[in-house]
């Protein structure tokens, strides 16, 4: 575990943007082989034999709706004002914050800065049933953001999302840390920060406790009276404060919107494990889930995984709390779970033979392994 940031590291209300590529991190596997059974190459069309456009190819299953929509009576209470000071603020000098002018409600969090790939992310970590009301509306009336954040998950703001090339579902590895899952991206409003996590997933990273106040008022609070009391080392920047966006779009829960950002996701779980060997198998399986079965031999599914070997390396891609056979947020990151587990993370003939296991023909090898090379060239 990293050693504690220091404070001067939080530049939050200073972010600049950088250009910077994630090293994504992994997911332990127990390695382990179960065969599937034979089944025979499906006939396809001159068409389907090409390489087919995934980034423009929606993954076909519904939005997730099992955390259901719409907050219970939240009232928001959007920051007029973010602070970052230099140590914990105590209860006293909370005090003297609500009795600034136009004050009507002060919050403090913890706060840090870490490390991804040697690029910095500027993290909040919270008690999701207090900071809920402190998003925009629209956030916090997304239950599954909340959920995400008690499941010790990540939940990124929306820009440096974008800006990072960070994809959904997949897996960070925090320089010297444990991983996170990035479960969703969203407005978070918050000047600087790139992130929400926790309160024990902040401890575990190494957080700041309680060095970010956020303080909510109907009218604009003055940064000069803010940052007098937490004293002049302090950062204060004022905050629009407005509860609502004309955007309505601005929470994006657990799932890549097309197949493309879905194979490379799931490919993060197998280091070495390339993205194209998902997207020839999905091609080959379903036509990327045009046709998921079931098969003659009894395979079901856009990556066609016999019910037994599910059982053993089926995942819940999503976090939505199943794992779906029939779903191919959770079928993709199976197969990759599934040819990690046969060795296919290094390469060569080991890569050859863990798909050899996922369909015992050396024709289905070969017909991957040239869809693979193919997709490669496409997207080079």
């Amino acid at each position: 575990m990293s050693a504690l940031p220091s404070p001067r590291a939080l530049v939050l209300l200073l972010a600049v943007a950088v250009v910077a590529t994630i090293t994504v991190g992994s997911l332990a596997l127990v390695r382990g082989v179960q065969g599937e059974e034979v089944r025979p190459l499906r006939r396809e069309t001159a068409a389907q034999t090409q390489t087919q456009r995934l980034d423009h190819l929606a993954p076909g299953t519904e939005q997730v709706t099992d955390f259901g929509q719409g907050g219970p009576g939240i009232t928001p209470t959007p920051p007029r004002v973010l602070a970052i000071a230099g140590q914990a603020v105590p209860k006293e000098t909370r005090f003297a914050l609500a009795r600034l002018k136009h004050v009507e409600k002060v919050m403090a969090v913890d706060a840090g800065a870490v490390t991804v790939a040697g690029t910095g992310l500027n993290l909040l970590a919270v008690d999701p049933s207090e900071f809920r009301s402190w998003t925009p509306k629209a956030v916090a009336d997304q239950p599954a953001v909340w959920s995400a954040i008690a499941r010790g998950e990540l939940v990124a703001d929306t820009k440096a999302a974008r800006r990072l090339g960070m994809v959904l579902g997949a897996e960070y590895q925090v320089d010297s840390g444990p991983r996170l899952r990035l479960a969703a991206s969203a407005r978070l409003g918050l000047t600087g920060v790139d992130g929400i996590v926790s309160v024990e997933t902040g401890r575990s990273l190494g957080l700041l406790q309680g060095v970010a106040v956020l303080l909510h008022g109907r009218k604009a609070i003055g940064t000069a009276g803010v940052r007098k009391v937490l004293g002049a080392g302090a950062q204060v920047v004022s905050l629009g404060g407005e509860s609502r966006t004309p955007d309505r779009k601005v929470a994006v829960v657990g799932r890549p919107d097309n197949y493309l950002d879905l194979y490379k996701a799931s490919a993060t779980r197998c280091p070495g494990l390339s993205w194209t060997v998902l997207a020839a198998i999905g091609q080959v399986e379903s036509s990327h889930g045009r046709n998921n079965g079931p098969s003659s031999a009894g395979a079901l599914g856009p990556m066609q995984f016999m019910p037994a070997t599910w059982k053993h390396y089926g995942v819940d891609g999503d976090g939505d709390g199943k794992a779906d056979i029939w779903s191919p947020y959770d079928a993709v990151p199976g197969a990759a779970n599934y040819l990690c587990a046969n060795g296919a993370g290094q390469g060569g003939e080991k890569l050859r033979k863990s798909i050899w296991f996922y369909n015992h023909s050396w024709d289905y090898v070969n017909k991957v392994m040239g869809l693979a090379d193919a997709y490669a060239r496409a997207y080079a």
